[in-house]
């Protein structure tokens, strides 16, 4: 028995695999999943099939164990689709007449928040996730208490109907509900019965952009151009110190706020006169994917004079940039801090006396995108900025090219910093380098 793993990753839509030595079991794509089935001809000649489970989480080794179970029932004249008809029916029937021993939808929630969820997303992502399900469990306690059987399309579309003011997080929503119902099923606590997640509100759910002052200003692709950048770093004195080096690091090092607000004293490291920002991987946004690894940033300028500052000064959190409570310092409270800067926000409107951004309309991952553009401009090749932002490359190029570009790295963000120095005005406050 031989299984690609690869192979399966990249099968596409209405395609399948075989495995050598387990006549009839596939592995069968869709375009939400890849399921386990077993094909057979029954007495009759008629071509059959019986679903097994969803892969990865019902692994080959698994599948096959239930492949020989399912050849040895048909062998002795066992009508797979009728026994397997037969037992979802009872399970109804169970369900309905004592509907307190059947998984709840909390139950069913809960086992896929606490299983797949956290197995499959980064630390970052399964806390959001984890969030927006706790919060649709706790506004509505009787929906939360239902059986899961018992949930009804209709249900499932005024769930999601009901959040379509907020298009993206009901898209996520409805895609969290559809993957825990798979998993439930998978497991066997529900029956195969349709999975009305996956199809209520199906391609409707379309996010009308960015609200800003009352109006939806559609999807922008904001970069700062060079007399934005210089106007803005010539304002961060007006900032506290940890969004003025929150800034300074977007712009110098193209990293997530994610990451520069996680970093720790441990991650710094002196390889002759580079100073060497290692990022594990695990606090990436590339953590999930078995091929990444840790992402290594050389610091220039006013890079590396914030991260030998914040390392001399760390306090016991064992973080980099840490509150006034002592606590971490988050891209959410970075981001919002940002928001609330600005001319249209509500606390700006609300006191005219205070500081107002000179550059409006902008979030701390425009910065991002800014300095990736930058890149761009300075001349350095696409394949390198990628490397630089921490991206991952197409899935041939990963396997074959295992090349770090740490030369690179040095070369174009010291180009980098040398280029955003001159955008500093002289008359800017921001401290003189060493």
């Amino acid at each position: 028995m031989f299984f690609d793993a690869r192979a399966a990753k990249l099968l596409q839509p209405g395609r399948h695999l075989l495995l050598d030595g387990c006549p009839g079991l596939r592995l069968e794509a869709s375009t939400t999943r890849r399921s386990w089935t077993y094909r057979y001809k029954d007495l009759n000649g008629r071509m059959k099939q019986v679903g097994i489970g969803q892969w990865p989480v019902m692994s080959v080794q698994e599948a096959v164990g239930k492949w020989r179970v399912l050849s040895a029932e048909r062998a002795a004249g066992v009508d797979l689709v009728g026994a397997k008809r037969e037992a979802r029916q009872v399970l109804v029937r169970a369900g309905e007449s004592d509907a307190c021993e059947a998984p709840t939808v909390r139950s069913v929630v809960m086992n896929y928040a606490l299983g797949p969820l956290t197995q499959t997303r980064s630390e970052k992502g399964a806390t959001a996730a984890k969030r927006a399900l706790l919060r649709l469990l706790n506004e509505d306690p009787e929906f939360a208490a239902m059986p899961a059987l018992h949930l009804k399309r209709d249900k499932a579309f005024a769930v999601i109907d009901g959040r379509k003011a907020y298009p993206a997080a009901a898209a996520k929503l409805r895609s969290l509900m559809g993957a825990a119902w798979e998993y439930a099923q998978d497991k066997g606590d529900l029956p195969e019965t349709p999975n009305w997640w996956r199809e209520v509100l199906r391609g409707k759910l379309r996010s009308k952009g960015k609200n800003i002052g009352g109006e939806h200003v559609g999807r922008q692709r904001r970069v700062l151009p060079v007399p934005e950048v210089t106007s803005l770093l010539g304002w961060l004195p007006n900032m506290h110190d940890l969004a003025r080096d929150g800034v300074l690091m977007y712009l110098w090092t193209a990293t997530r706020g994610v990451e520069i607000f996680g970093a720790k004293p441990e991650h710094l490291r002196h390889d002759g006169k580079v100073l060497w920002w290692t990022i594990p991987k695990r606090s990436t946004k590339n953590a999930r994917f078995a091929d990444s690894v840790d992402l290594r940033v050389p610091l220039f300028g006013r890079a590396r004079e914030v991260m030998e500052r914040r390392k001399a000064h760390a306090g016991a959190s064992g973080l980099l940039f840490e509150d006034a409570r002592g606590e971490q310092y988050t891209q959410h409270d970075f981001s919002t801090y940002v928001y609330d800067l600005q001319p249209y926000s509500i606390k700006s409107k609300a006191r005219p006396g205070r500081p107002v951004l000179p550059v409006s309309g902008w979030t701390p991952h425009h910065l991002r995108k800014t300095a990736r553009t930058f890149l761009a401009q300075l001349g350095c090749v696409h394949e390198i900025a990628e490397a630089i932002m921490g991206h991952l490359p197409t899935q041939i190029v990963d396997t074959y090219n295992a090349y770090t570009y740490d030369a690179e790295r040095i070369y174009w963000l010291r180009k980098l910093s040398d280029f955003l120095e001159g955008l500093v005005p002289a008359d800017s406050g921001l401290p003189a380098l060493p």
